[in-house]
């Protein structure tokens, strides 16, 4: 005679079976999908803050066509039920449907469109800012492109002399275009304050100066040269910035950066809200030093202001080949993981294993479970915890994943 059988709910497996089943997440908001051996994975970083997490940030790497996406878009529908708010700078033009679903246009940034940004915009509720704080971001950024733009790093006197433009442009929103003439036509104060000739600050910022100016009046023209030509609806579900009309051009990574830093000017504020910065083809971005520090000192800013951000790669060893071994932009591109406590692994080739495993400390079965993940299926990192989970993709939903449905069919009624 067989022994009665014992039933359980989920929530007491782990319990029955210790070595067996996993906990899952003590999280009760957003559903993510099915977790191997613990039932129902939910998951919203802040209120996995501060335990397991001691900050928001996420990281999200996968080969092209294992879901990745997929799970960005359905996490930010399925967020703003909850009242979270998401901004997205989109590369490639992927999240269209996603903002028609939530009832908003994207922003899409090309020269000549008329549309224009401006990087060093203060944004809503800057008064509301700790002192100088509104100057350290512009600075910041203006110092990070000139290098990405120059290819090498700033010398002292080029950082002085970018902060002394900025001080003498006597706008209180300033402009890329007054800050490059500042820079080519220095006044006699500001050559004062570092001890040195009108002359020589001229001469010394010419590089710096010349490349904004390319920034302004080159190809990239109608951009990021002027007051900003938009206005959006910062309290709706969500901002997308549209740049695939640049996909290919080389200087993406600047564009990525100042697209970036009008964004955060608006949700990187007192009483702005929970919201996820998702920053598609982050890899991008490490691939200037400039910028590369400039992405780190932005996810800085995460927990002081309630800000996810949500970084998507393709390989890891995106990370390891920003730079040579040793360097400083290798550096700060793996400095990146311990600035996001979240990872989602989703299948990497058989060459991808390695530094992954490195990166992320893998345990020999998860390594060996990488490269066969199905589709929907990934590792994730929560802090300290590891899970194995699939994602699931509600009929509803169709339309903002799946591109080729969009174009070919349009909204389905019910997400309409």
């Amino acid at each position: 005679m067989g022994r009665p059988c014992h039933r359980a709910t989920t929530a007491n497996l782990a319990g029955m079976y210790p070595f067996l089943a996993g906990s899952g997440l003590d999280c009760q908001s957003v559903y993510i999908g099915q977790e191997a051996s613990a039932g129902a994975f939910c998951y919203d970083p802040w209120l996995l803050y501060p335990s397991p997490l001691t900050n928001p940030n996420m990281l999200v790497a996968g080969q092209i066509g294992r879901g990745k996406s997929s799970f960005v878009k359905t996490l930010l529908w399925r967020s703003a039920c909850f009242g979270r708010r998401a901004a997205v700078l989109d590369p490639k033009g992927e999240y269209g449907g996603l903002a028609s679903a939530l009832g908003v246009e994207p922003v899409r940034l090309r020269p000549g469109s008329g549309v224009r940004l401006n990087p060093l915009d203060p944004g809503p509720g800057a008064e509301e800012l700790p002192p100088g704080e509104v100057t350290r971001r512009r600075l910041n950024l203006l110092q990070s492109i000139a290098a990405a733009a120059l290819g090498r790093d700033l010398a002292p006197i080029e950082k002085a002399a970018c902060q002394l433009a900025l001080d003498s442009v006597p706008d209180a929103c300033p402009t890329l275009p007054a800050v490059a003439r500042a820079l080519l036509d220095p006044s006699a104060d500001a050559a004062a304050q570092i001890r040195t000739s009108v002359a020589e600050l001229a001469r010394s910022s010419h590089d710096v100066a010349l490349e904004l100016r390319r920034l302004c009046e080159g190809d990239l023209a109608g951009m990021f040269d002027g007051p900003s030509t938009v206005e959006v609806d910062w309290d709706g579900p969500i901002v997308v910035i549209d740049l695939s009309a640049m996909a290919e051009d080389e200087s993406l990574a600047i564009l990525m950066a100042c697209a970036t830093a009008w964004i955060q000017a608006a949700v990187a504020r007192p009483g702005a809200g929970w919201r996820y910065l998702v920053l598609d083809e982050a890899w991008r971005l490490l691939s200037h030093l400039g910028t590369a520090r400039w992405l780190r000192s932005s996810l800085k800013l995460a927990r002081q202001f309630g800000v996810a951000n949500l970084l998507v790669l393709h390989r890891l060893s995106d990370l390891v080949s920003a730079g040579d071994a040793g360097s400083e932009q290798r550096a700060l591109a793996e400095g990146l993981l311990s600035d996001t406590e979240t990872r989602v692994i989703y299948a990497q080739a058989d060459g991808e294993i390695a530094p992954a495993a490195e990166l992320l400390g893998l345990s020999a079965g998860d390594r060996a479970r990488i490269p066969n993940l199905a589709r929907g299926e990934a590792i994730w990192k929560v802090g300290r915890t590891t899970h194995l989970v699939t994602h699931e993709v509600a009929a509803s939903e169709k339309f903002i994943v799946d591109t080729d449905l969009r174009m070919s069919e349009g909204a389905p009624a019910e997400v309409a």
